[in-house]
């Protein structure tokens, strides 16, 4: 029971790690002190599906699955196992990869609107 338990705690980790991933910079909207986070786990994810570096997250997962009597994960992990086919075709790939990279831009804009926006607010201008 341990081991599924890590395998799957592994699992959630990296649902959450993605959904961070494409919407993390919308939380620094509200918490901008968590926009450097967000910038990191993007350049990791960049990274990531430049270089394939193999995610730790997969690791600990395999590990648990195969200590608990389960096959690991097929293909090249969480993404072939969870998502592909099952949320997208895929076919669509990079289709998708490209849309949640627009999702992180979009959200990095309007970050920096919103910063500057509440950064010059007319009670910050001098009066002459």
């Amino acid at each position: 029971m341990g081991y599924r338990l890590v395998a799957d705690a592994a699992m959630v980790a990296h649902f959450a790690f993605l959904a961070y991933l494409v919407l993390g910079g919308f939380i620094a909207w509200v918490w901008p002190r968590t926009l450097w986070t967000h910038v990191a786990a993007a350049l990791y994810g960049l990274f990531n599906l430049l270089i394939g570096w193999p995610c730790p997250l997969t690791h600990v997962e395999n590990w648990g699955r195969t200590r608990a009597g389960e096959a690991t994960l097929p293909g090249t992990g969480f993404i072939d196992h969870y998502l592909a086919d099952v949320v997208y075709p895929t076919e669509h790939e990079s289709l998708v990869q490209g849309v949640a990279a627009l999702v992180v831009l979009a959200s990095w804009v309007g970050f920096t609107v919103r910063h500057r926006h509440h950064g010059t607010s007319s009670d910050d201008e001098p009066r002459a």
